[in-house]
């Protein structure tokens, strides 16, 4: 799938969330990159990444740059066969990095 095609996917599940969370995610930039870099850039499992300080832990008195999430477009399109299991995987992992944006820890992601 070229890049085009896939970010209107992740742009498309953006905006299906519910509203009270699309309203809160102005300092969050949602960007695709072909594969995660870093130490995390030779696991293959890993379809998406929160970079950023959760809103639980955001202070007036500590900055931060602005909060990004990442969508692994390589990675995620490994695991899919077919482009509606492409669109069902950019969801979940957009709820999942969203989720740690809103201060879940992965014990509480899994419990949903």
């Amino acid at each position: 799938m070229d890049r085009e095609e896939f970010d209107r996917i992740v742009a498309e599940a953006v905006a299906q969330l519910p509203r009270v969370f699309r309203e809160r995610l102005g300092n969050v930039a949602i960007v695709v990159v072909d594969s995660p870099r870093g130490e995390e850039g030779h696991d293959r499992s890993l379809m998406g990444l929160f970079h950023g300080v959760p809103l639980t832990e955001k202070s007036t008195f500590r900055s931060s740059g602005p909060d990004r999430v990442e969508i692994y477009q390589k990675n995620i399109e490994a695991v899919c066969r077919t482009k509606r299991e492409i669109r069902s995987e950019i969801r979940a992992t957009l709820l999942h990095e969203l989720g740690h944006y809103f201060g879940l820890s992965e014990d509480e992601l899994s419990d949903i």
